[in-house]
């Protein structure tokens, strides 16, 4: 019987990225379909995809995908030290050459240590310099993945970096980070590069959260980026000074519809995925010609991810933990949509809400790390790597019955 093997992984976060995660799966499974000599069978095929959700990972999961090129630039990192950020190009198609580039890339969490994250004063400003960047060499489309930032700071740094001016009540500009929007008064654009924020921009967003409130990127997500709770209360009252301003700004030109079908002035920071990226996604939806559409969906489907599944026997995906949380939009959930009556396999680091992963349509679901294993040890890499490999070695010999 010929058998095919898609492994698509996302990075176990700390420990191995998606392309290790994937090689790691892909030994595992190899041995389990190996004779004793350790020889595999010509009718055995393994494929390997990285994957990811718009987050960290997406700009080569895409590029090399596409046959792309990468290019570095120093550009200022989330508190404004000089980093080297990485995004793809791809194409041309039409004669269009494409962007790829992650918010995460220059204003990501992995860009700090964990006692450095203060989202009162972290910044998007680099993710700005990208793409005036990818537009001087040429580039007039944009896929951006917003996943992974370490800021709260509504996009203002990114807008900024392409020639938007905050200013406060007197006219001067207000600081950078999400603290300093308390004193925002008004938005000056008549220096803003229109010729990069007109081009289509398709925005990687899986997260649903308005701008503010109880769902909003304060709330949520800010303390996952170093917010006390005091810090949440500031800087969800500052983003909402930010949406105010935002809204008088932007109310000429952006309508959205009611539900009778008659049309009003949008309010835009109460849109799906304006709170995304500590509000960079409002930023996008006041200023850029974007389209928000799901995260690894669109990922998936941008890679013809149907046609590497096609005749697949399997499909294994991972993450470095699993949860309910892994359902909401998630790249092994993704992964799961795609493959549809494929078996798919869910091998995480760590798992909970096992049996809700197996009502939701995996195969199985297996923790990698042995029961016991101090956490510290199982996300050393090597030690990461090694519990992947020998739970896809069972996974793959319980389901092939070998």
């Amino acid at each position: 019987m010929s058998r095919k093997i898609v492994i698509a992984c996302d990075s176990f976060k700390g420990s191995l990225t998606a392309a290790e995660a994937v090689a790691a799966a892909a030994l595992g499974a190899g041995r389990a379909l190996s004779d004793s000599t350790g020889h595999r069978a010509a009718d055995i095929e393994i494929v390997g995809v990285p994957v990811a959700d718009g987050g960290e990972g997406t700009t080569r999961m895409i590029t090399d995908a596409l046959a792309g090129r990468y290019v570095t630039v120093r550009v200022s990192g989330p508190l404004g030290r000089q980093v080297e950020a990485t995004y793809g190009i791809v194409g041309p198609e039409d004669g269009t050459m494409t962007a790829v580039i992650e918010v995460a890339a220059a204003a990501g969490l992995t860009l700090l240590a964990p006692q450095e994250r203060n989202p009162l004063i972290t910044t998007t400003r680099g993710v700005g310099k990208m793409l005036a960047d990818a537009y001087a060499r040429g580039c007039r489309r944009f896929i951006v993945g917003l996943g992974g930032s370490a800021t709260n700071d509504g996009g203002a740094g990114m807008l900024r970096a392409l020639g938007v001016r905050f200013l406060d009540c007197e006219g001067r500009d207000i600081g950078e980070g999400g603290a300093a929007l308390a004193s925002l008064e008004r938005i000056d654009a008549s220096g803003a590069r229109l010729d990069v924020l007109r081009c289509p921009m398709t925005v990687l967003c899986d997260v649903r959260n308005p701008l503010t409130g109880p769902q909003g990127a304060s709330a949520v997500f800010g303390p996952q980026k170093g917010a006390t709770a005091a810090d949440v209360a500031l800087l969800d009252s500052a983003l909402t000074r930010y949406g105010r301003v935002l809204n008088a700004y932007v109310a000429e030109f952006k309508v959205m519809q009611n539900a009778d079908g008659s049309f009003s002035p949008a309010d835009i920071a109460s849109m799906a995925g304006a709170g995304a990226a500590g509000g960079t996604g409002v930023a996008l939806l006041a200023f850029a010609n974007v389209r928000l559409v799901p995260g690894v969906l669109t990922a998936l489907q941008i890679i013809c991810f149907d046609e590497i599944i096609r005749e697949a026997s399997l499909v294994i995906t991972g993450e470095g933990r699993s949860d309910a949380q892994t359902l909401q939009g998630k790249a092994p959930t993704g992964v799961l949509r795609y493959a549809g009556a494929i078996p798919t396999i869910l091998l995480s680091g760590a798992v909970s809400d096992a049996q809700a992963l197996l009502d939701a349509g995996f195969a199985s679901v297996r923790a990698a790390t042995p029961a016991g294993m101090p956490l510290d040890e199982a996300m050393r890499p090597e030690v990461a790597a090694r519990n992947l490999a020998d739970a896809a070695e069972m996974a793959v010999r319980d389901f092939f019955g070998e």
